[in-house]
C-alpha cells in the first residue's frame, strides 16, 4: 500500500522539523556504546501509553481562533481523540468535542468566527465524514449519506465557502464541491469523471491541480482552470520515461504550483511551474526527499522540510529577505506541524523525540520567547528511563547497506544479552523514524532490543533503493529482514537464540511471510494488520483507492493475470511450514486487511499445533485509534514474548 500512503498524504501532509538528528552508526560499531548492565526500573504498557497525543489541527485550515487566538488541536487524553481549544497564554484546554467511541479529529476555526470543523470515521472503517462544531457545541453532519469519505481541501477566497471532496456519486471518484458557511448547501465544483488523485486548490480558488498515477513509478500532474466553464484537466508534465510527480501546494500568489518531481536526480525535489507562462524551475534541491512546502497565511513564510536520514530537517524562510527565520533554544527533538498565528507574529508547533511524545509549543517571534504549553509524557516515567533511539547500518544478504533505527536496552551488554526484534514498518514503502513510540519503549524498557530495519523498498532513500521490490515483494525485501536479524545475532549484547520479528501492515505480512518461507530463522512472529491473503486482499482494496489502482496494481501485480504469485507469496496458502509461535492482532472493522484473512491464517497454524495467540478488537480498523486498546495490544505483545521469545533458548 505505499501508494495508498502517498496519495492519503498530499493533502495533509505533516510538517516537522529535525532540531537534532541522532549521530549515524556504522554495522561495525556498538550502536549503545558501553552500555552497562545497570538494574531498571520496569513499567507495565500503560504507564508508557497513558502520555496524552496532541495533534494540531490538519491542513487547509485556520489554525489559530480568529476572535482570541487559541489553538486548535486533537487529543486523546480522555483515552478517545477528541478536538481542543488551548490557550497560547496558559496552555489552559477546553474540550471542544466528547466522543467517547469514535475517534475525531480537528480540522480547522472558521475563518471569523469560533465555529470548528472537525473529521471522524465509524471505528477506523476509514468512512471519514465533516461535521461542523456549532459554538453551543452541537454536531452537524456536513458530508451525510452511507458508505462515503469525505475530505477537508480548505477555505475559498473570502471565507464564505469551504471546499471539500466526497465519494458520494461514485465510490471510486473524489469530486469536490463548495459548502456555504450559512445554508451549508453544496455545489458541485469539479466532477472528476477520470478518478483522478486531488491535489491543492490555489489561494485565489481559480486552479486546481490533479495527480495521475500511471505506475508505482510514473505518474502526472494535470492543471484545471476552474473559471473557465467546460475546461478540462491539461497535462502539464508531458514526459518519456520512468518520472514520478506529485503536488505540494500554491503559491500564495496563485502564480505557480509548487510540484515534487524526481525527474533530475535519486529524490524528489521542489520545482515550480509557472501558470501563466508553462515556464518551470527549481525551488528546492537537497541530497535527501522535499518532503512538504507550506506558507504562512501572508505568505511571506515558506516551510519546508526534508526527510535526512529519517529524522525530517525544516526551514522556515522569509521571502521577503531571504534569510532563515530564526528561533529560540528549544528542546531536543523534532519540530512538527508548524502553524502561523493569523497575525504571524506567532508559531505553534510539536516537538517530538524518541524519549517524549509530542508536545505543543509556542513561539513569539518578536521576543523570540518560547514556551511549552502541554506535558505528554506521563509522570510516572521520566524522559531519563526511555532509550535513545541511533541510525544503524548493516549489510544485506547482498551486500545492499540497508538503514534501521536501534533501541537498546539500558541493561544490555556482552555479560548480559538480550532478546531482540526486528521491527518491520508498513507501507510496503513506509520507512520507520526517530520518533517516541510508547509499543517500543515498553518492551525496550523489559529488556527487549529492537531494531526498525528499513529494507529496500523503504521511502526516503532515493527512488532507486524505493523500487528494488516492485513485483518483487516477499523475496529480497523479506531477505532483507532475515538478514537483519542475523545482524542482530551477531551483536555481543543480543541474545542470539532470542531473535524475533514484529510489524504491523505490511510489516504484518513480512512478519507472517518471514515464519511461512524461512521458518527456522526467528524464534516468534507478531502479525499485527498483516495480509496474509494477497489474492483477497488485492481483489478487495477499498473503491477510494481507485485512483491509484492501476500503480497500486503495477508495483504489487494485477490480481486478474498474478493471482499465481500473489498464491506463491502469501503466508495463508503455506500455513504448513510455520513451525515458530505467532501473534496476531487484527481490527474487526479493518477495510484493508479484512478480518477473515487473520481468522482463517489462525486457524491453519493451529492445526499444525504450533501456538497461536489471537487478539481481535472490535472497535478498531486497520490501525490503534483507541489508547485502551493499545494498551491491551502492548501487553500482549510482552506477555507472548515473555512465553516464547525469551525462554525459546533455554527451552531448546
Amino acid at each position: 500500500m505505499r501508494r495508498l500512503a502517498k496519495a492519503l498524504g498530499t493533502s495533509a501532509i505533516i510538517l516537522a522539523l529535525a532540531a537534532c538528528t541522532p549521530a549515524e552508526q556504522s554495522a561495525s560499531t556498538d550502536p549503545a556504546g558501553e552500555a552497562a548492565a545497570t538494574a531498571v526500573a520496569q513499567y507495565d504498557a500503560a504507564t508508557f501509553h497513558e502520555t496524552t497525543s496532541f495533534g494540531m489541527a490538519s491542513g487547509g485550515g485556520h489554525a489559530f481562533s480568529a476572535t482570541d487566538g487559541r489553538i486548535l488541536i486533537s487529543s486523546d487524553e480522555t483515552g478517545v481523540f477528541n478536538a481542543y481549544a488551548v490557550d497560547p497564554a496558559t496552555g489552559e484546554r477546553e474540550q471542544l468535542t466528547t466522543s467517547e467511541t469514535n475517534a475525531t479529529f480537528a480540522l480547522s476555526w472558521f475563518p471569523e468566527d469560533d465555529r470548528i470543523l472537525v473529521t471522524a470515521d465509524g471505528g477506523g472503517d476509514e468512512l471519514s465524514h465533516i461535521y461542523l462544531r456549532e459554538e453551543d457545541g452541537r454536531l452537524v453532519d456536513l458530508t451525510p449519506g452511507e458508505n462515503l469519505r469525505a475530505m477537508f481541501l480548505g477555505w475559498s477566497p473570502d471565507g464564505t465557502d469551504m471546499w471539500v471532496a466526497t465519494n458520494q456519486r461514485d465510490a471510486a471518484s473524489f469530486d469536490i464541491y463548495e459548502i456555504d458557511t450559512v445554508a451549508f448547501e453544496a455545489g458541485v465544483v469539479f466532477q472528476n469523471d477520470d478518478s483522478l488523485q486531488i491535489g491543492s486548490v490555489s489561494p485565489d480558488g481559480r486552479w486546481l491541480s490533479l495527480v495521475r498515477n500511471r505506475t508505482s513509478a510514473d505518474s502526472d500532474i494535470l492543471l484545471l482552470d476552474l473559471s473557465a466553464p467546460g475546461a478540462t484537466p491539461q497535462l502539464i508534465t508531458e514526459h518519456e520515461g520512468n518520472i514520478a510527480y506529485g503536488d505540494y501546494t500554491f503559491t500564495p500568489e496563485s502564480d505557480a504550483l509548487v510540484y515534487a518531481t524526481n525527474e533530475h536526480g535519486e529524490f524528489n525535489q521542489a520545482w515550480t511551474y509557472d501558470l501563466a507562462t508553462g515556464d518551470t524551475a527549481p525551488l528546492i534541491e537537497a541530497d535527501w526527499d522535499v518532503s512538504f512546502v507550506s506558507y504562512s497565511p501572508s505568505g511571506r513564510y515558506r516551510v519546508h522540510g526534508i526527510n535526512a536520514d529519517a529524522s525530517t530537517e525544516v526551514t522556515i524562510l522569509d521571502r521577503e529577505t531571504g534569510e532563515a527565520l530564526p528561533l529560540p533554544d528549544l528542546p531536543a527533538g523534532e519540530l512538527r506541524s508548524v502553524r502561523f498565528s493569523r497575525d504571524e507574529g506567532q508559531i505553534a508547533f510539536l516537538i517530538n523525540s524518541s524519549t517524549s511524545p509530542s508536545n505543543l509549543h509556542m513561539v513569539d517571534l518578536a521576543e523570540q520567547m518560547q514556551s511549552q504549553l502541554t506535558n505528554a509524557l506521563n509522570p510516572a516515567i521520566s524522559q531519563d528511563e526511555m532509550v535513545e533511539a541511533s541510525v544503524v547500518r548493516f549489510e544485506s544478504f547482498d551486500g545492499l547497506e540497508i538503514p534501521g533505527i536501534m533501541y537498546r536496552p539500558h541493561n544490555a551488554s556482552a555479560d548480559n544479552p538480550v532478546p531482540a526484534l526486528v521491527w518491520v514498518h508498513g507501507g510496503p514503502g513506509g520507512q520507520s523514524r526517530v520518533g517516541y513510540s510508547a509499543t517500543i519503549q515498553h518492551l525496550v524498557n523489559h529488556g527487549y532490543a529492537v531494531y526498525a530495519a528499513n529494507n529496500r523498498g523503504s521511502s526516503g532513500y532515493g527512488k532507486t533503493f524505493f523500487h528494488m521490490d516492485d513485483r518483487r515483494h516477499g523475496e529480497e525485501d523479506l531477505r532483507d529482514i532475515v538478514a537483519a536479524g542475523h545482524y542482530l545475532r551477531s551483536l555481543d549484547w543480543v541474545a542470539d537464540d532470542q531473535v524475533g520479528v514484529i510489524g504491523g501492515s505490511y510489516g504484518g505480512y513480512i512478519t507472517a511471510a518471514a515464519l511461512a518461507f524461512h521458518p527456522e530463522e526467528f524464534e516468534v512472529g507478531i502479525n499485527i494488520f498483516g495480509v496474509t491473503n494477497w489474492v483477497r486482499t488485492l481483489e478487495s482494496i477499498p473503491p477510494w483507492w481507485e485512483s491509484f489502482r492501476e500503480a497500486l496494481y503495477d508495483e504489487m501485480g494485477d490480481p486478474a493475470v498474478d493471482g499465481e504469485r500473489h498464491r506463491a507469496i502469501s503466508p495463508l496458502f503455506h500455513t504448513e511450514n510455520i513451525v515458530r509461535p505467532m501473534l496476531v492482532v487484527q481490527g474487526a472493522n479493518d477495510p484493508r486487511v479484512l478480518q477473515v484473512e487473520s481468522d482463517e491464517i489462525v486457524e491453519a497454524v493451529r492445526a499444525n499445533g504450533v501456538p497461536v495467540e489471537y487478539v481481535l478488537f472490535p472497535d478498531e480498523g486497520h490501525g490503534f485509534r483507541r489508547r485502551a486498546n493499545r494498551i491491551t495490544a502492548s501487553e500482549a505483545y510482552l506477555t507472548f514474548l515473555e512465553e516464547y521469545l525469551r525462554t525459546s533458548g533455554a527451552a531448546e
